[in-house]
């Protein structure tokens, strides 16, 4: 999260999986979630910077052989995928005494089968400017790309842009990856994100937190 960035680089290890891939692991500031670093592109560019994946969405988890082997493996609730990087968050039952090796090896499976990570043709980023976006929503859309986004991936997460109310003034945001169950998310959400926007475009008023797939409702950071 933006507020502890420095956190990573206390918690990093190196594993050697094969001759030619080596996969970094990092802890995140939500201790249900590791990034997992092959050394390699993990998501093309055409795709966007970030997919989230939660393991109640089979439909999703299909356009992807890599988060597919990833979900076989027992004890994993959401998959994240980066640039560079896959961000897992465990259940909280699971811990991450085994689960890592394991995750190794689909990994590894994977980059050796030369499958694809992403199956189906690129979609719409949820920070692509539009044409029938309003000058407002242009705005919030370039800040959460350039300044938001950056900083909260490289602790395995992202904050994904879900709408604006022009009549409330209130952003609708959606938390993934690492981000979700973090203890440090509201803050960052009320400290960060929502003060940033605040701050550059006087029409934002607050900020209200979507639920993700697997906990319908909405929330106003308090």
């Amino acid at each position: 999260m933006l507020a502890r960035q420095g956190f990573r680089l206390l918690c990093r290890q190196r594993v050697v999986s094969s001759r030619s891939l080596y996969i970094q692991t990092e802890k995140t500031p939500n201790p249900e979630c590791w990034k997992f670093i092959p050394g390699e592109i993990v998501l093309p560019e055409e795709y966007g910077t970030g997919m989230n994946f939660d393991a109640s969405d089979i439909k999703n988890i299909r356009r992807s052989p890599l988060v597919k082997r990833i979900f076989e493996t027992n004890g994993v609730k959401n998959v994240f995928l980066g640039r560079d990087f896959i961000a897992i968050t465990k259940t909280k039952e699971d811990t991450w005494k085994v689960l890592p090796t394991l995750l190794f090896e689909v990994i590894m499976e994977h980059y050796a089968s030369g499958d694809p990570v992403v199956v189906d043709q690129p979609q719409a980023s949820d920070t692509e400017i539009l044409d029938d976006d309003s000058e407002v929503v242009a705005l919030i859309k370039e800040l959460m790309e350039t300044k938001v986004r950056p900083s909260v991936q490289e602790d395995g997460g992202d904050i994904i842009f879900e709408g604006f109310d022009e009549e409330t003034g209130m952003v609708t945001v959606r938390l993934a990856g690492s981000c979700v169950g973090c203890p440090s998310s509201s803050i960052t959400l009320r400290n960060g994100v929502e003060n940033m926007l605040m701050h550059y475009i006087p029409e934002v008023k607050g900020l209200i937190e979507a639920s993700s797939l697997e906990d319908d409702h909405t929330h106003k950071l308090e």
